[in-house]
């Protein structure tokens, strides 16, 4: 079965960096296109950035062009989000996301808190 398990969230200062990671199983990784979302506390889910299948296409939403990179390891199965100059409106729970043959699957999320 489909699995996404986040990994690297955690406490950060203002203006710091973070990486997370996506890893997946259960289907053929390299054949679909992934995404990051995030859920700030209190607010709806928001799409954060995706990528093609093959990595040759990202795109973000507007609040973090510049400052988020998604990249992808299709040796690996594995997802990346770098996260740079981040701010106290970054924090939520950031979810991995794959759409497989019709269907939604989301990882368990992990938490960032940008915070002084």
């Amino acid at each position: 079965q489909v699995q996404l398990v986040e990994s690297g969230g955690g406490l950060v200062q203002p203006g710091g960096a973070l990486r997370l990671s996506c890893a997946a199983s259960g289907f053929t990784f390299s054949s679909f296109g992934m995404r990051w979302y995030r859920q700030p506390p209190g607010k709806e889910r928001e799409l954060v950035a995706a990528i093609t299948n093959g990595g040759g296409f990202r795109n973000y939403g507007a609040s973090m062009k510049g400052r988020f990179t998604i990249s992808r390891d299709n040796v690996n199965n594995t997802v990346y989000l770098q996260m740079n100059s981040l701010t106290p409106e970054d924090t939520a729970v950031y979810y991995c996301n794959a759409r497989v043959l019709g269907r939604e699957y989301w990882g368990q999320g992990t938490q960032v808190t940008v915070s002084s």
